[in-house]
């Protein structure tokens, strides 16, 4: 769909890595391994990224780390559009407000780290959930957004953020009540 309007894969990785969970920092030597592609392809995009002032640097050592500008006008707008590319904000619209009490809601596993990938993991926290209904849904959902849906539910009593620590990428939190 993106790959259309874009027609740099570079581009559409960076986009995913930086707009999804805006947490995520990376550096030039880590994107080059995690994509598998040239340093200069890389550097390339990060620059003009960095230039059009959607990307902050800052240096740690010798490295040079880059974070999504979360103050950039376009931020928001641009988050919106990689959750809709990802699947994510179908799954948050028609599945997870009408399953019950939800109070939290957390993006795991390989997207939360700003990989593209064809499984969404959630962890879901609520009570008196419609699992049968959540199941009809996440099975209706994965049709259409052409990717498998893998989540966990806990009851609030049993949840608690060190569970998170757990998970390897830091969770992206999609709802809260």
């Amino acid at each position: 769909m993106i790959e259309t309007l874009i027609s740099s894969k570079t581009r559409i990785k960076l986009l995913i890595k930086f707009f999804l969970n805006s947490d995520t920092t990376a550096y030039l030597r880590n994107l080059e391994e995690e994509f598998g592609e040239s340093t200069n392809g890389i550097r390339l995009e990060l620059n003009k990224f960095e230039k059009a002032g959607f990307l902050n640097s800052f240096s740690e050592g010798n490295k040079k780390i880059f974070k999504a500008n979360i103050n950039h006008p376009l931020f928001k707008d641009i988050n919106r559009i990689i959750l809709k590319m990802v699947g994510v904000e179908y799954v948050m619209d028609y599945i997870l407000q009408r399953v019950g009490n939800l109070e939290q809601v957390y993006l795991t596993g390989q997207l939360a780290s700003g990989q593209n990938s064809d499984i969404i993991d959630l962890i879901l926290v609520g009570k008196n959930l419609n699992r049968a209904f959540l199941l009809e849904q996440i099975e209706k959902a994965e049709k259409k957004i052409n990717k498998k849906i893998r989540h966990i539910v806990y009851l609030p009593e049993e949840f608690d953020e060190s569970k998170l620590k757990d998970l390897g990428a830091k969770p992206l939190l999609l709802w809260s009540i």
